[in-house]
Order: structure tokens, then C-alpha cells, then sequence
């Protein structure tokens, strides 16, 4: 089983802000597969079903941002799951807006939601962070993550939201690569260059002659061609008058 936490804070009035990126994640995923209706449990709202074939429970808290944990803790200890059986989605100041990350482990970087996770549940979940840009000034952070998404926003945020959902199965088997290929396409960016395997070109020989020549004529000596010391050496080595 693996539960896929979505961060963000309950209410009418936040529903449409950037710190609520990981709610609208889930969501997307919830409406596009077949989870059941949102419900009340573990001071949280939940939607259990199946993604190829795994059983998955996704998880909204309801505690506010600064409590998550308290709520994913609490589903992680019924279902008697691990760390490594959650993914926690969450907003990124420190990403380019639409840029997406996906690891196991990691600091909090001062996002308290992931602070409180880290407190419940232990650090080695896995963690989808979704960027939402920086505002420049340390001073207008708080407004900026509290702030609704910008209508420019739409370009990338709605089609990314799509990329979550449509690719969840890779999401729930592990295949983190290829879901970030799936992603970063989405929003119009390149995929990441795969590692080079075979051997790397060697850099063309010069132009001149062949390496044959080359060594045939490499004994031969610079000869003077005038001078007093080639009249010497033409008495010496030249043909016999």
C-alpha cells in the first residue's frame, strides 16, 4: 500500500494558493482514477483505490500546513506502513514555477509542512516538489506561498496537474526517471539526456602523411642542402667522379 500525501491548508480561501499545489495534485489523480469519494479520517481527507494494480490511499490533511504530519503519521501507523511507503507532494520555492523534484530523503528547507512529516513519520519518504518560484525578497515569501496562482500560471499548472495524474502508475512503481521525463515535457521543457554508453569518438589524425611514411622517413636526417658543410658532405657521400 502506499499513500500519497498531498500538503496544503483546508479551506475555501486556499484553495487556490501556491502552498496549496499538493492538494491540487492530488486531486487531479483522484478525479482521473478510480478512487473513492473524499472522506473524514485520521484528521484528514482521504480517497483510498487501486493504480496498476497497488492500493493506494491518498491523503489531504486537514490540521493546516504546519501540522501535517500529525495526520499522515497517523494513517502511516494504522495501516502499519513504513516512510518508504509514503510520498509526500508539496510546493518548492526554490524550483523555477512548473520545475518538479523527486527523491527519498532530503532537508526540510524550511518548509514546516515537511518539518512536521519529518517529526510523525521519520525522513525517508519519498518527496514530488512541485516549484512555484522565489519572489526575490525574503519579505514577500509569506504573501507569495499564500498567494493564489497567477492566471499566466495556467500555461504550466494545468498541464502539469494532467502529467501527475496520467503518469500516477509510475509514481506507484518507482519509476521516478521516467516520471520526471513525463513531467518536464509537459510544461515544455527537455527531458533529461540519457547516459552515454558507448565508447566516445577518437579525434581524427591529422592530414599529411601516413603513419607508415611517417616512421619510414622519421631516421632520416635534416641535411644542410648549401653551405661549407654541405660541399663537405657532397665530397664525402657524393657520387665518384
Amino acid at each position: 500500500m502506499l499513500i500519497i500525501a498531498g500538503l496544503g491548508n483546508p479551506g475555501a480561501q486556499y484553495a487556490g494558493n501556491r502552498h496549496n499545489v499538493g492538494f491540487m495534485a492530488v486531486d487531479a489523480i483522484q478525479r482521473r482514477a478510480s478512487f473513492s469519494p473524499w472522506s473524514k479520517k485520521f484528521k484528514a481527507l482521504i480517497s483510498e483505490g487501486e493504480i496498476d494494480g497497488e492500493k493506494v490511499l491518498l491523503i489531504k490533511p486537514q490540521t493546516y500546513m504546519n501540522l501535517s504530519g500529525e495526520a499522515v503519521g497517523e494513517a502511516m501507523r494504522f495501516y502499519k506502513l513504513t516512510p518508504a511507503n509514503i510520498v509526500a507532494i508539496y510546493d518548492e520555492l526554490d524550483l523555477a514555477p512548473g520545475r518538479t523534484r523527486l527523491k527519498t530523503g532530503g532537508g526540510h528547507g524550511g518548509h514546516n509542512g515537511i518539518k512536521s512529516l519529518d517529526a510523525h513519520c521519520g525522513k525517508d519518504y519519498r518527496r514530488l516538489r512541485i516549484g512555484i518560484g522565489h519572489p526575490g525578497n525574503k519579505e514577500l515569501v509569506h504573501g507569495h506561498v499564500l498567494g493564489d496562482f497567477a492566471k499566466s500560471d495556467k500555461v504550466w499548472l494545468e498541464p502539469l496537474m494532467d502529467a501527475i495524474a496520467d503518469n500516477a502508475g509510475m509514481l506507484v512503481k518507482g519509476e521516478d526517471s521516467q516520471l520526471m521525463n513525463k513531467l518536464t515535457l509537459a510544461v515544455g521543457g527537455k527531458p533529461e539526456p540519457e547516459k552515454a554508453t558507448a565508447k566516445q569518438p577518437q579525434p581524427p589524425k591529422p592530414a599529411g602523411q601516413s603513419h607508415i611514411r611517417q616512421a619510414r622517413n622519421a631516421g632520416k636526417p635534416n641535411l644542410p642542402t648549401s653551405g661549407p658543410m654541405a660541399d663537405m658532405l657532397k665530397k664525402m657521400f657524393g657520387p665518384k667522379e
